[in-house]
């Protein structure tokens, strides 16, 4: 089986999802109906989006930290990619359900730049387990 389908990776890429999509979901309301009011959309991103980043950061490192079969970069980066499918998934849905917009209008949003800067952001999300092997004890040769 591919290191990226394994059980623990798919266990911590939904864990993972789970978290930062409920801490998102958080921020985006306090965004929407805080910050929106009051200043430009873009404005309102980039002071969320750190906050976002670093919630994912940390997150990203009590589910891999506490699973030694993460251990890998191959391992790291499906945790991520499989993290980045269910979040691209849950965001589709909940823009054509709740907010009523077609698929086109969904990605359309990434020609803006507040859309290419959360797709940037959720990108950057993907790569944070991988990334964190950068802070950790190296390991013998592992990838």
């Amino acid at each position: 089986m591919p290191k990226a389908l394994t059980r623990p990776v798919l266990i911590a890429a939904t864990l993972y999802f789970a978290g930062v999509f409920a801490c998102g979901f958080v921020l985006g309301t306090i965004r929407v109906l805080i910050l929106l009011p009051r200043m430009e959309e873009i404005w309102a991103l980039l002071l969320e989006l750190p906050v976002i980043l670093t919630l994912s950061w940390l997150i990203a490192g009590r589910i891999t930290k506490a699973r030694p079969s993460l251990a890998t970069l191959y391992a790291r980066l499906g945790t991520g990619g499989w993290a980045f499918l269910l979040l691209m998934l849950a965001e589709y849905l909940l823009a054509t359900t709740a907010m009523g917009l077609s698929g086109a209008e969904f990605f359309a949003r990434w020609t803006t730049l507040e859309g290419a800067l959360g797709l940037a952001g959720q990108i950057l999300f993907a790569l944070l387990p991988a990334l964190r092997l950068l802070t950790e004890p190296r390991h013998s040769g592992q990838l």
